[in-house]
């Protein structure tokens, strides 16, 4: 596998005039010193359009279920809802939580597809430079994506135990043990890695999949439509799956940073019974 797609790699960049592949972003204007790139300014164009849809959907909604797109989307929500209910054990906790994460979830998926649309690459160009580029396959929008999720994760665990409490379970076990320190620093660095690793596997699996795309359109030739037909419908359900897993893995952390909360203060209550115990003895 890995072969041949190395093979297919090489036959279209061969050429000279191969298919052009944008990794990096390009900016298109500047607002006074702010520089506007094309994923960020396609991002807030699609963030326009999925929140006018998104409430447009939330109006038609009624109790009795309707058809089409508005079933999509319930049905999109109510799976979200379930799986904030199975990390967290409440269900009054995730219809309090789904509002975050099933708006993560919709404008993942929709901005991964967006960037199917056609257009998206070298269709359209201001200043020699692509018009329409995915949000998601811009590593600096992963990367701000994940940060304000990750931010939001520990606000709610702040909230939810206090600060004390949560700061207390990076540092588990004694205090007067050297090693807990230690250990708690190894566990505010692997918060960090989380953002890290929540923002390279959007944006690889995203952007690995555009290269996909355009280097079949550009073998493909005039029969283009037909060659990257496949891929193009691989691509729909890789955008779906990988907005699920960005959703799940920021529940995962949230259910995580919550049960820990509690375990430490089952910890601190141990070791308040036990200095009790020796103190009475």
């Amino acid at each position: 596998m890995l072969d041949s797609l190395q093979t297919v790699v090489f036959l279209a960049t061969s050429n000279s005039e191969g298919p052009a592949i944008h990794i990096t972003p390009a900016e298109l204007f500047r607002i006074g010193e702010v520089s506007v790139s094309n994923s960020m300014f396609f991002g807030l164009i699609s963030s326009a359009l999925i929140l006018t849809v998104l409430i447009n959907v939330a109006k038609r909604m009624t109790i009795r279920p309707k058809r089409g797109f508005v079933q999509f989307v319930e049905i999109g929500t109510e799976f979200i809802i379930n799986t904030i209910q199975n990390s967290l054990g409440s269900r009054k906790k995730a219809i309090q939580y789904a509002p975050l994460f099933v708006s993560a979830f919709f404008f993942v998926m929709f901005s991964n597809w967006l960037g199917l649309i056609p257009g998206a690459g070298e269709a359209f160009t201001y200043n020699g430079q692509p018009v329409i580029r995915p949000f998601t396959a811009d590593l600096n929008a992963t990367l701000a994506a994940s940060t304000v999720m990750m931010v939001i994760v520990q606000y709610l665990a702040i909230r939810e135990s206090g600060l004390k409490k949560h700061i207390r379970h990076y540092f588990a076990g004694s205090l007067l043990n050297p090693a807990t320190y230690l250990l708690g620093v190894f566990e505010v660095f692997s918060e960090l890695t989380k953002i890290l690793s929540l923002a390279l596997r959007l944006f690889l699996n995203v952007a690995i999949g555009e290269t996909i795309l355009v280097i079949f359109m550009y073998l493909g030739s005039y029969a283009a439509p037909i060659t990257a037909l496949p891929i193009l419908l691989l691509e729909l359900f890789v955008g779906a799956l990988q907005a699920y897993i960005f959703t799940m893995l920021t529940i995962m952390y949230l259910s995580a940073s919550i049960k820990h909360d509690h375990d430490a203060e089952e910890l601190e209550r141990h070791e308040l019974a036990k200095k009790a115990a020796v103190q009475s003895a």
